[in-house]
């Protein structure tokens, strides 16, 4: 037996230095505004740098207070800020840009990928951790690789600068305050660990925030019949509380990694204190050159605390990195086929064909073998569970099945390309979905946008939609609200198929297509089903078995097996399977 399941991509490795690697290379495509950050850090560096070392001046001038060294002084106060001011705008501006961009580019990327997942993975993942993982782990990127990279280069670079000159000015002194250089990293490795292993969990626990409560929202009216506000409340404050949680422990992290880098900071400038003191050391240093190598040294304790509480917004980044990467590396939809006609004939054949859902053991189809010739209708009726649902869901390989074969006039459904198969096919489901937009765009929707006017009022016409349609304050434009929440199930049902109308595919799935209606709305859904019909291959799932007895076949399922087939009148009198449901179905009515 073939498992189903298609064999996963390489998953990325773990490394954070891998991941960050991968999302840098975002960054290529805007190397220009990158540059200038870059430029933008430079002097800013240079400048901070310029402030320590023009102190020697400040004591000189203040030594010989002359009127061209009040000048030089003030000029020199004035032009440093100038610098600096200069540098903070080119640094914050074109990494802000840089970073948005990539973030954007990330954003458009993970959304392509979703919309070529197969339906196993939407099976396997809640929508609201996979909208998580746009927004808020997407947002999460944008830290990284925005502020964290405009702090490091800045920052990173004042401390260059500032060593550079103190290394200038006496090496031996700067030599004792880098003593304290590897303590400071081991508590930098430890904390950028610490962070990322907390931030995975606050980005798990933002998606269940999402899930949960997106379900509780759009099931709003089951939460409140039910008198679920209690359970759905202690739902949410329990994924909330663990979000709480996570993000304390990433704050407490953060809160005592700094002031710990601080007090070693401080001891080290302590000890070139004490060490600059003696006269071996401090040679022939002047007052001047003393306080701007004591003015450089406590400079850099600013620089240095930032550079080490950035690692908490790297490692929170890199965090959401690998996450949106691994939706990224989700093996897509397999579409190797390169068949893509215009119209099919509609002949449909399944052959053998066995499948089964990924975890599961046992077959939901068995050995289903079925030929419909074009153009005609063919029922499936079951009890829940016997495998018709599954079996429609692999005509427009929404799942792949296991063994035998279905075939398209006479073509395996495996040499169309999937969308050249799922143009072929219209589809008019129980869950009716609709967008939060115009009646109009709702008829044409997708590959059916360019259509005309006149052909979606046509479509609307034959689905029994105009009669409501133009009620409506505005017609074909009326906004009709989230999933089409401002119309009755049978008005959108009837724009559901106003839409199998407008796409004229010659292959039709109804599925549970007139389920959840009251009889006036089936009558009506009924005549529009009739007409979209006509001259299209049709596979149809009904419960109401009164909705079907028009088919040209009806297929009886049970357990994943074809148990009966024939016309109505020949099942009727059959006295099997479809006969004892038609009864049932029957007494109920009466």
């Amino acid at each position: 037996m073939i498992d189903a399941r298609p064999e996963p991509l390489k998953v990325p490795p773990t490394g954070s230095w891998a991941t960050y690697k991968r999302l840098l290379a975002y960054v290529k495509p805007f190397w220009f505004a990158f540059s200038l950050a870059v430029l933008g850090n430079i002097i800013y560096a240079a400048a901070s740098t310029g402030m320590a070392a023009a102190m020697e001046y400040v004591i000189t001038a203040i030594e010989n207070p002359t009127d061209q060294n009040r000048l030089l002084l003030t000029g020199l106060i004035v032009g440093i800020f100038a610098l600096r001011g200069v540098g903070t705008f080119f640094s914050q501006y074109f990494i802000s840009y840089v970073g948005r961009q990539v973030i954007n580019a990330l954003r458009n990327d993970v959304f392509d990928r979703l919309m070529t997942l197969p339906s196993r993975y939407y099976d396997d993942n809640a929508s609201g951790r996979l909208v998580s993982k746009l927004t808020f782990n997407v947002e999460q990127v944008a830290e990284a690789s925005t502020n964290a990279i405009t702090i490091t280069l800045r920052e990173g670079l004042t401390i260059v600068g500032l060593l550079g000159f103190m290394l200038y000015t006496n090496w031996k002194l700067t030599l004792v305050f880098l003593t304290v250089g590897p303590v400071i990293g081991l508590v930098v490795n430890y904390a950028s660990k610490r962070f990322r292993r907390i931030s995975k969990r606050i980005q798990g626990s933002m998606g269940d925030i999402t899930h949960v409560a997106s379900e509780s929202i759009s099931g709003y009216r089951v939460v409140r019949t039910f008198g679920g506000e209690d359970y759905e409340r202690e739902r949410f404050r329990d994924v909330s509380d663990q979000n709480l949680k996570q993000s304390l422990k990433m704050a407490s992290t953060q809160a005592i990694s700094v002031p710990v880098i601080q007090v070693l900071v401080a001891i080290a400038i302590a000890a070139l204190v004490w060490t600059m003191l003696s006269p071996e050391i401090r040679g022939e240093m002047s007052t001047g050159q003393l306080i701007a190598f004591i003015t450089a040294a406590t400079t850099m304790a600013k620089p240095i605390r930032q550079v080490t509480s950035v690692h908490a917004k790297i490692q929170k980044g890199v965090a959401a990195a690998y996450d949106v990467f691994e939706t990224m590396d989700e093996q897509p939809e397999e579409d190797r086929g390169e068949y893509t006609p215009e119209r099919v004939e509609g002949h449909i054949e399944f052959d053998k064909v066995c499948f089964r859902y990924r975890d599961q053991l046992d077959n939901v189809l068995d050995g289903i073998s079925v030929s419909v010739p074009a153009g005609q209708s063919v029922a499936l009726v079951g009890r829940s569970g016997s495998g018709k649902s599954s079996m429609v869901s692999l005509l427009p390989r929404f799942y792949e099945y296991t063994e035998g074969d279905i075939r398209i006039d006479g073509r395996s459904l495996k040499e169309f390309s999937l969308k050249g198969l799922r143009s072929q096919i219209a589809l008019v489901n129980q869950n009716v979905v609709l967008f939060n937009d115009t009646i109009a765009a709702n008829i044409a929707y997708g590959a059916l946008r360019n259509c005309s006017r006149e052909e979606i009022r046509e479509a609307a016409a034959k689905a029994h939609a105009l009669e409501f349609i133009d009620r409506m304050p505005e017609g074909l434009d009326t906004m009709i609200g989230d999933n089409g929440v401002m119309l009755s199930g049978g008005q959108r049902q009837r724009l559901a198929i106003a839409r199998a109308l407008l796409k004229n595919a010659p292959i039709l799935i109804l599925d549970e297509a007139t389920s959840a209606l009251d009889t006036e709305s089936e009558r009506h859904i009924q005549e529009a089903l009739e007409t979209v019909m006509q001259g299209r291959t049709t596979l149809v799932i009904a419960h109401r078995l009164s909705t079907i007895e028009k088919a040209d076949r009806i297929l009886v399922m049970d357990k994943g097996h074809i148990v009966e087939s024939g016309t109505h009148e020949e099942l009727l009198a059959a006295d099997g399977a479809y006969a004892q449901l038609h009864q049932i179905q029957f007494s109920e009515h009466a």
